[in-house]
């Protein structure tokens, strides 16, 4: 006879899963006190001359099933967030931390209820949408010689993809304040994020005082979807090309996600020319 999987702490209630977020906040800002990370504070309104990479997204989904009121709540979310890092300096060494720059959300700073994923379910929470600013940042990082010291991820098939296949478009998961999104300015020069939304659409850009020697694609290879026991998956490999600016010849190519998303959408929407066996 199979023996049952014995369940987790946080598994039991939901007031046993809101005790151990609680205890993992406590033990970062533990963490965060003894390791003394230098964090970027320094905002400033001037451009740095040079761009880097830049990305646009749409923030609100308008498609059956989707609620709308936890979309536009999530643009007034990213917004809020956006403020709070627009302009940010990072001087050599130093260290970008979502939560560090962002703060805690609560309703008394103006965040509202949007969805998020908890316990590999999709929920809503105050805040939620927020993983769609992590990741873009995560796509400017990944576009540069930044390095990333702190990464999570959660499914890449959230919702069906509009329009043209987007490598790595969502999948960067952060939850105040134990989950974060970090990264190092590993070059000789400062770099500055720009990040602010207009109307519906969420810009961020990462800039440069020089340009540097190499820049990056994103490829993907083997995208499908595949049946398994619990629903369908999402399946690829994404990768980093990094190519020389002079020559245009690829000079590096690295495993960045061996993607196995599970589907969270209604797979009835996934077109069919990409289910194989």
């Amino acid at each position: 006879m199979a023996q049952r999987k014995r369940k987790l702490f946080c598994e039991i209630h939901p007031v046993c899963y809101a005790i151990a977020v609680e205890k993992e906040i406590f033990l970062r800002h533990i963490r965060n006190l003894r390791d003394k990370q230098p964090f970027a504070e320094t905002i400033q309104q001037e451009k740095l001359p040079n761009l880097v990479y830049e990305h646009k997204v749409h923030m609100i989904r308008r498609a059956p099933g989707v609620n709308l009121q936890h979309q536009l709540n999530k643009a007034v979310n990213i917004a809020l967030a956006a403020e709070k890092m627009n302009g940010l300096i990072l001087a050599p060494g130093e260290v970008f931390s979502f939560w560090h720059t962002v703060g805690k959300i609560t309703k008394r700073r103006g965040y509202k209820e949007g969805r998020v994923i908890a316990q590999n379910h999709l929920t809503a929470d105050i805040g939620g949408g927020l993983c769609n600013l992590s990741h873009t940042l995560h796509l400017l990082v990944l576009h540069s010689p930044l390095k990333v010291t702190e990464f999570h991820n959660h499914s890449d098939a959230l919702a069906p993809d509009e329009g043209k296949r987007v490598p790595f478009s969502a999948g960067t998961s952060i939850c105040y304040n134990y989950l974060d999104f970090r990264f190092r300015n590993t070059t000789d020069q400062k770099v500055q994020l720009l990040v602010w939304c207009e109307g519906e659409d969420l810009y961020a850009q990462l800039r440069s005082e020089r340009p540097f020697p190499w820049r990056y694609e994103i490829v993907e290879e083997g995208h499908h979807f595949r049946r398994e026991e619990d629903g369908f998956y999402r399946i690829s490999r994404i990768y980093r090309k990094v190519i020389d600016q002079q020559t245009g010849k690829t000079v590096g190519k690295e495993l960045i996600l061996d993607n196995h998303s599970k589907v969270m959408f209604d797979e009835s929407l996934i077109p069919k020319e990409l289910i194989r066996d």
